[in-house]
């Protein structure tokens, strides 16, 4: 027997960049993929209560990784629907997984909910500490708020609820929409795009100071699923790889791995966001044995392999993971 075994799992954006990858850990667990439901948001809008009530139905573990995201733009542009949409959907999912009677709901949050100036490496200690970076403060405590849900809910009901913080995500099926896209996508479309048609110039936001920490979207998955495996307590985790980047040298990483010859001009108008992200990832390699195994810039070249290999499907993908 394993802990997989007869469990119905619910995997809300189960479809997505992130959730796809959870589906084949699960998959590699023995998991039939009868026993995972995975709801899409073009069917099953999880803003609306009843939606919730009926995916959670006979479910004993639920997984909510759905989201309305985006990188600094779309942030500034959209901050009313980004607290919102997430707000509405983590709260409604796991009051109606508590209602049902889930034997487990693992919670993901966002690094986006750490103060502006958390000390670096960030410690899960620290996350109260202050209020989060402006650009995407309202995406980050409608996430940062189903950490006290999950924690009240355990003190109240005894609701078995975790709570895991994941760096920002890269790797194949990425969202490369420039209208909502995330760094790294957004640098690999630029690059590629420059080298295809020739131009000896890119621009880039801000000055390239920020640092920022990424993690390979596969190891992600695999963390998830050891967290629903293993763990069981109200502290919140962090889930990364423990190094930082800054940007300035991730333009150059990306634009050598792509070919591109020209020159970089940063448009010091634009926002940098936090000055420096990096986790301090102890606690997931204590308490369920993670450590992230893809190298960044392995996982770089996986990830602009899968972009020029579908790039026309890869540029048109939305902004949400559900």
């Amino acid at each position: 027997m394993t802990f997989w075994d007869n469990k119905k799992i619910l995997l809300t954006g189960g479809a997505g960049f992130l959730g796809s990858g959870i589906v084949e850990q699960l998959l590699q667990k023995g998991v039939s993929r009868d026993e995972i439901s995975v709801p899409r948001s073009n069917e099953t809008d999880l803003r609306i209560w009843e939606n919730c009530v009926n995916a959670v139905k006979g479910k004993d573990i639920v997984i909510h990784l759905a989201a309305r995201v985006g990188g600094i733009g779309f942030n500034q542009k959209f901050p009313g629907l980004l607290f919102y949409d997430n707000a509405m959907m983590g709260i409604q999912m796991i009051e109606a997984a508590r209602r049902e009677g889930v034997e487990k709901c693992v919670v993901l949050g966002t690094v986006c909910a750490y103060p502006k100036f958390t000390p670096v490496p960030f410690q899960e200690k620290d996350l109260w500490y202050g209020y989060p970076e402006e650009t995407n403060a309202p995406y980050g405590l409608a996430k940062k708020m189903l950490l006290v849900q999950s924690q009240a809910y355990r003190q109240q009901y005894g609701f078995n609820s975790v709570y895991l913080l994941p760096v920002n995500l890269y790797g194949p099926r990425d969202n490369f929409n420039p209208e909502s896209s995330h760094v790294i996508p957004a640098l690999i479309k630029k690059f590629v795009e420059a080298v295809e048609d020739g131009h000896r110039t890119v621009e880039i936001w801000g000055t390239g100071a920020a640092s920022r920490e990424f993690l390979y979207v596969d190891d992600c998955a695999r963390a998830i699923v050891l967290a629903a495996e293993r763990y069981n307590k109200p502290d919140p985790v962090n889930i990364g790889a423990g190094r930082e980047i800054t940007i300035k040298e991730l333009v150059r990483l990306i634009g050598n791995l792509v070919g591109f010859k020209g020159e970089v001009h940063w448009d010091t108008s634009k926002p940098d966001g936090q000055p420096r992200r990096c986790l301090d990832v102890s606690r997931a390699k204590h308490e369920f044995d993670f450590e992230a195994r893809t190298s960044f810039e392995e996982g770089l070249k996986v990830t602009i392999d899968w972009y020029m290999n579908n790039k026309s499907q890869a540029d048109t993908r939305g902004n949400d993971h559900c």
